[in-house]
């Protein structure tokens, strides 16, 4: 079974997504089990929801930075399926081929 943490008030920002995921699936393992104590379900499911909500946070955060990446390298180079395949070009690009 998982240690409780020493401070229930600790900062989970300090997890990374994967220890969040590891600890919330060993907390979902326990609540599964026939044997889960009841005494601290209550504490249990509001760690395992604290989880969850640091888990959407990093989701999100990580999504508005790849948008952001994206859009920086689009306003630089536009993506491939950008380019129009009937404009006239001049041969000289990145897949020109060699004649």
């Amino acid at each position: 079974m998982p240690s409780e943490p020493t401070d229930p008030t600790d900062d989970l920002d300090d997890l990374g997504y994967a220890e969040a995921v590891e600890e919330l699936e060993g907390i979902l393992h326990e609540l599964d089990s026939d044997d889960v104590d009841v005494d601290l379900l209550a504490t249990r499911v509001k760690r395992a929801a604290d989880l969850v909500q640091l888990c959407r946070r990093r989701l999100d955060a990580a999504r508005v930075e790849v948008t952001r990446i994206v859009a920086d390298l689009e306003a630089v180079a536009p993506l491939a399926t950008d380019v129009d395949p009937e404009a006239p070009g001049d041969g000289t690009g990145l897949f020109a081929s060699e004649a």
